[in-house]
C-alpha cells in the first residue's frame, strides 16, 4: 500500500483509491493514465456539479453523495470522482465516504469479495460502489422520517414554538438532500448510453436499471418528506398565530374590563370640593363595590358573546 493512494490488482481489473487528492496524487495520474487536465482539476477544486465526460480510452464520471455530520445536526454534499478504464476503476474520495472505504478494505482483505466483484469488467465494480453508496443514503432517509414524526407529535403536544428550529433543520437537510440526488438519474443514463464502449459490455443495463430504480426512489422518498414537512411548517406557523391571537384577546378583553375601574378611580382620586362619596364614611368600599361590579358585569357580557 502506497501513502498516497490504497490500491488492489487482480489478473483483470486494478482498482485504486485516493482519500486525499493533492499536487502529488494528480501528478501521479497524469504520469501513469495520461488523464485530461480538466478530470484532474475536478479532482483537486470541489465541483459539486456531477456530470459523466467521455473520452477516448476512458470515462470520468462526477456524483455527489449526501454525508450526515453528526455535531452540527446537517447533511452536507460528499463528492466522489471516477475514472472508468477498462482494467482500471479510479475513485477519489476525499470526503471518506465510509460505503467506499468499507468495500475497499473488504476486497483487500477477502479473497471471495474480492473474486466476486474485481474478476470482470470495471463497470461490474462501479455498480457495487454505486449501489452500497445509494444504500448508505437510506438510513439518512430514514432518520429524517423519524424527526418529521417527533415534530409532528411534539407540534399538537404544545411545543409548536420549540420545534420552529427542528422544522428549519429538517428542511434544510431535506433541501440539501434532494440538490446532492436530483442529477444521478441524468448521469446514470449517459453511462449506459455509453454501453457501445469496447469496456462497457451490453449487459450493463441489467445492472443500472437497478441503480436508476433506486434513484427514482430516493428521489419519491425525498419529495414525500419535503411534502410532509411543508405541511407541517403551515400547521405549526397557523398553530402559533392561533395562540398569539389568543393571547392578544385575552389581554384585549383584560385591558376593556381594567378602563372602568381606571376611569371611576381617575374620577374620585380628582381631590375636588364637589367629589362625591369622598367625607362618606364607607365610601371608599362604595366606590370598590361599584368597580367590581362593572367589571364583573363586562366579564358576563363577554361571556355570553362567547369572547371568553
Amino acid at each position: 500500500m502506497n501513502n498516497e493512494y490504497q490500491i488492489i490488482h487482480t489478473p483483470r481489473l486494478t482498482w485504486i483509491n485516493f482519500n486525499h487528492f493533492g499536487p502529488a496524487e494528480a501528478e501521479y495520474l497524469k504520469e501513469k493514465y495520461n488523464f485530461h487536465p480538466l478530470d484532474i482539476e475536478d479532482c483537486i477544486s470541489p465541483s459539486q456539479r456531477p456530470k459523466l465526460d467521455e473520452y477516448a480510452n476512458y470515462l470520468f464520471m462526477l456524483l455527489t453523495f449526501p454525508l450526515y455530520v453528526r455535531e452540527e445536526r446537517e447533511i452536507i454534499s460528499a463528492e466522489i470522482n471516477f475514472f472508468i478504464g477498462p482494467e482500471y476503476l479510479i475513485t477519489v474520495n476525499k470526503d471518506e465516504l465510509k460505503p467506499i472505504n468499507n468495500f475497499f478494505e473488504q476486497c483487500q482483505l477477502n479473497n471471495v469479495v474480492r473474486e466476486k466483484f474485481m474478476m470482470g469488467n470495471s463497470t461490474k465494480l462501479l455498480y457495487e460502489i454505486l449501489n452500497r453508496l445509494q444504500n448508505y443514503c437510506y438510513p439518512m432517509l430514514d432518520h429524517i422520517s423519524t424527526d418529521i414524526e417527533t415534530i409532528e407529535k411534539n407540534i399538537f403536544k404544545g411545543y409548536e414554538r420549540s420545534m420552529v428550529k427542528e422544522i428549519l433543520i429538517v428542511r434544510q437537510n431535506i433541501v440539501n438532500f434532494r440538490k446532492t440526488m436530483q442529477a444521478h438519474g441524468a448521469v446514470l443514463k449517459k453511462l449506459i448510453a455509453k454501453k457501445t464502449k469496447y469496456f462497457i459490455p451490453n449487459s450493463i443495463e441489467m445492472y443500472y436499471a437497478n441503480i436508476l430504480e433506486q434513484t427514482s426512489d430516493i428521489w419519491d422518498i425525498l419529495n414525500n418528506q419535503k411534502e410532509t414537512i411543508e405541511a407541517l411548517h403551515n400547521t405549526n406557523e397557523s398553530l402559533i398565530s392561533f395562540r398569539l391571537n389568543d393571547i392578544m384577546k385575552l389581554l384585549t378583553i383584560m385591558s376593556v374590563i381594567i378602563i372602568p375601574g381606571n376611569l371611576i378611580a381617575s374620577l374620585f382620586g380628582m381631590n375636588t370640593v364637589f367629589t362625591p362619596l369622598v367625607h362618606h364614611p364607607n365610601g371608599f368600599f362604595i366606590i370598590v363595590l361599584s368597580m367590581l361590579l362593572i367589571m364583573t358585569s363586562l366579564i358576563l357580557i363577554f361571556k355570553r358573546k362567547k369572547w371568553l
